[in-house]
């Protein structure tokens, strides 16, 4: 399969975390252009924002950072309202009400796919970039879901990285026995319960079926009688080991990324961003991400990989060029760069100048030899699945369902599209 892909031209071409202060970058002066970004993402949009200000003295950016729950569900209707900011963060596919897809649809981006950066997506990259064969976002970072180690506290313990499963439930107990645990797991906060079963069902799942997602959309298959089932039933025998902190239904997100920077926990699973907050709050720790194992079989662990970050530019902006210069410069080679040279990701419009950062060499790596995975909701036909994905997981954990009760209710929101 082509790496680049290659377009034809036409001739007409919940309770939710606080929001994080806004800032202003710019001479003051010209054009105010308001962007709406992720706080995961914050390290890494204000290395693009101190050069995107150099170049461009006429164009005063003001950015404001939101936890993913807020974005999900409140930049929708922000934009129905006629409100919404000129560039903000879009989640690449179809997972969440916030994605190219869904928003696409309701008319609330612009269409990029004749900028010059759109000529040099990735095929996967493309895939979920809009629909119909449209670039509706800018995608800025290619990230991976995994286990985040620090390697102090994995000293400490006596432990190293494992690479089996039964490896993982022996160093959750090597973790007790030294008075921590192995992975804070806030899953309070909603979009965090998704990131273990993502990267569990990438072993359990995607390892034998690669189609899966065609098998899915095609009917041949479902969550309830697949081997998700596995990847929900080693969730929680994760949890039964204690392998996680006390309650993880009252640890929020913020709660987990501080047992770690405490180094009351070795580790956390999340996405590559997080490596970069992690850093921020504890400088001295050494961090790397590495695949979460499912199985006993090495050559069957598979990472959840795809693009990350992204932004779309509002179809209503009372500035499109300067919207579009915005994207455009993150869609450039100097921008991919600047937004991931600390943010620990890599470039989602690879190039040649730039330098892979250790703690995510892994990533990297199977980037390179092909044992990624999507991020599961990027290919699901609707919104409803992740939300639902969300509160099963949320049920499971304070014992209100079943495994196969919580996939089948997954199986009604893929088919019907409701929240169940």
């Amino acid at each position: 399969m082509s790496r680049t892909r290659r377009l034809t031209l036409s001739v007409a071409a919940l309770t939710l975390l606080p929001t994080v202060t806004g800032c202003a970058f710019g001479s003051g002066g010209g054009t105010r252009l308001t962007v709406l970004a992720n706080v995961t993402d914050k390290v890494a949009m204000a290395s693009v924002l101190k050069v995107f200000r150099a170049e461009h003295p006429d164009i005063t950016v003001t950015v404001t950072y939101a936890d993913t729950n807020r974005l999900q569900k409140n930049l929708p209707r922000d934009l129905e309202a006629g409100e919404g900011p000129d560039v903000f963060t879009v989640w690449p596919g179809n997972g969440n009400p916030a994605s190219a897809v869904v928003l696409s649809g309701q008319h609330f981006l612009t269409d990029l796919t004749l900028r010059r950066f759109a000529w040099n997506l990735p095929e996967d990259v493309a895939s979920v970039a809009g629909e119909r064969g449209r670039v509706d976002i800018v995608p800025a970072s290619y990230s991976a879901i995994g286990a985040i180690y620090a390697a102090q506290t994995l000293d400490e313990i006596g432990g190293a990285v494992p690479t089996t499963y039964t490896q993982v439930l022996a160093l959750c107990d090597k973790a007790r026995e030294h008075g921590k645990v192995l992975f804070a797991l806030g899953n309070e906060t909603p979009w965090v319960t998704q990131l273990i079963s993502y990267s569990l069902a990438a072993g359990t799942v995607y390892a034998g079926q690669p189609t899966f997602a065609a098998d899915m959309e095609q009917r041949r298959t479902s969550f309830a009688r697949s081997p998700w089932k596995d990847a929900l039933g080693k969730y929680l025998e994760m949890n039964d080991r204690r392998c996680f902190g006390t309650d993880p239904l009252a640890t929020t997100y913020q709660d987990s990324l501080d047992q770690v920077a405490s180094r009351k926990a070795v580790g956390i699973v999340q996405v590559a961003a997080t490596i970069a907050e992690l850093k921020a709050a504890a400088p001295g720790l050494d961090l790397t991400l590495h695949a979460l194992p499912a199985s006993d079989d090495p050559q069957q662990t598979r990472m959840p990989a795809a693009v990350s970050a992204a932004y779309g530019v509002n179809a209503h902006t009372p500035h499109p060029r300067q919207a579009k210069t915005f994207a455009d410069f993150l869609g450039s080679a100097k921008g991919q760069n600047l937004y991931n040279s600390r943010g620990t990701t890599l470039p989602a419009i690879p190039n040649s100048a730039f330098t892979t950062d250790p703690a995510v060499a892994e990533v990297a790596r199977r980037q390179k030899n092909g044992t990624t995975v999507p991020f599961m909701d990027q290919t699901w036909p609707n919104s409803e699945v992740q939300q639902t994905h969300f509160r099963q997981i949320n049920a499971l954990f304070a014992g209100r369902t079943t495994v196969t009760d919580a996939l089948k209710a997954m199986d009604r929101s893929y088919r019907d599209g409701q929240l169940d």
